[in-house]
């Protein structure tokens, strides 16, 4: 489940889950207790008078290396290691894109995560999607993306499926991303919202060829071929 950290009276706190721990069921601690307390210890030490929505791009960059959080108005969230089922699909997703690019000439690049994004061009928000379209040079700075990619893709995962669909899906339509990907490893989909034609999403499966929105549907991912190199991982990891 998704993970919010908090240390209240120099104990580590990990609600599991914002929805349930409003009512207590996780940590004995109620959302709204758990509200205003600062961050773990790995994180209180950079911002020690802090509380959760109050945080900024100086308290990220000043976290540990080894600390993998998002930073979302002004709120962390922490980031699990990915699955290899998540890997294998991102890369194969990111091969494709690049591929598609590198064979036409373009000048878009395409990212996978880790890769800060400074989404909203000011201080409460940095996010690592998983793979991601960059076509504006200006948007390119040496140590972030500043400013809303072209296409973003995010796979879930059980600590980030929540926040994938919601809470991320709200930010990035309204920060102008033109084109957002959910892929569901477990239900073998994949939603695609092109923002600028609505608010309506299409829906594949792992069996279809998924034409890229941003392209006019000339590059198109192959999730049949995908899933077929992978399908080894479903059998073995559980």
């Amino acid at each position: 489940m998704e993970r919010i950290i908090f240390v209240k009276d120099g104990k580590e706190i990990r609600v599991e889950n914002a929805e349930n721990s409003a009512e207590g069921k996780c940590t004995g601690y109620t959302f709204e207790e758990a509200a205003p307390m600062q961050v773990s210890e790995a994180l209180a030490e950079y911002a020690v008078s802090k509380h959760q929505g109050e945080y900024s791009l100086e308290d990220y960059l000043a976290l540990p290396d080894d600390q993998r959080v998002e930073l979302i108005d002004g709120v962390f969230h922490d980031m699990a290691a990915p699955t290899l089922i998540h890997q294998a699909i991102s890369s194969r997703v990111w091969r494709s894109f690049d591929t598609y690019i590198a064979s036409n000439d373009g000048s878009c690049l395409a990212f996978t995560a880790p890769v800060d994004v400074q989404l909203d061009c000011d201080d409460k928000t940095i996010v690592q999607p998983d793979v991601l379209i960059i076509c504006e040079p200006s948007k390119l700075r040496r140590e972030r993306v500043y400013g809303a990619p072209e296409l973003v893709v995010e796979v879930l995962s059980p600590g980030t499926s929540k926040k994938d669909r919601l809470l991320k899906l709200t930010k990035y339509k309204k920060a102008g991303v033109r084109e957002y990907w959910i892929i569901d490893p477990d239900r073998k989909r994949v939603f695609v919202y092109e923002f600028e034609k609505g608010d309506g999403c299409r829906i594949y499966s792992f069996e279809d060829s998924v034409p890229v929105g941003i392209y006019g549907g000339d590059c198109v991912v192959d999730f049949a071929q995908i899933y077929e190199e992978i399908q080894g991982l479903y059998d073995t990891c559980v």
